[in-house]
């Protein structure tokens, strides 16, 4: 004669077993239907991603000055045709022989500003960057003097 707690818990487990089974068919069904799904969509990105490779390649004359004037709306700096290069800021720095925070209060920042652009981790904006340029074709002479006027100012 079986014992009854054996033949009871072999119920419950196989019970236990077809519960699981019928809550994880639902599951099963979904994460096949949403890796269809992504799959699907990666499909679609790629054939994006060759339309717009192709319409960039194929683009004119005209098609070219839509797209600066989009760039120049995204970037102030290249809409006033000034470039900027941290080396070129900080060699101009070093031989106007100035400090980071006189070079900062000749173009409106801080030191702290002036020493971000130089390392690249960020650029400085339009008003700044003009005020670089200016900079650029002046001597330490003409430097100093303009410094003389800001700081007795």
């Amino acid at each position: 004669m079986p014992n009854i707690a054996s033949v009871l818990k072999a119920e419950i487990t196989r019970l236990a077993r077809k519960e699981m089974r019928e809550n994880s068919d639902g599951l099963r069904k979904a994460s096949a239907a949403h890796r269809t799904e992504i799959a699907a969509l990666k499909r679609r990105v790629r054939a994006l991603e060759a339309v717009v490779k192709r319409l960039t390649k194929g683009q004119g004359a005209g098609s070219l000055q839509s797209r600066k004037a989009v760039s120049s709306e995204a970037s102030e700096p290249t809409a006033q045709g000034l470039r900027f290069r941290a080396k070129g800021m900080a060699a101009n720095r070093q031989r106007l022989g100035l400090s980071a925070a006189d070079f900062g209060l000749l173009v409106g920042a801080t030191g702290q500003s002036v020493y971000a652009w130089e390392a690249g981790k960020t650029k400085p904006k339009a008003e700044s960057l003009a005020a670089i340029a200016a900079l650029r074709g002046i001597g330490k002479r003409e430097v100093e003097s303009k410094l003389a006027a800001l700081k007795g100012a």
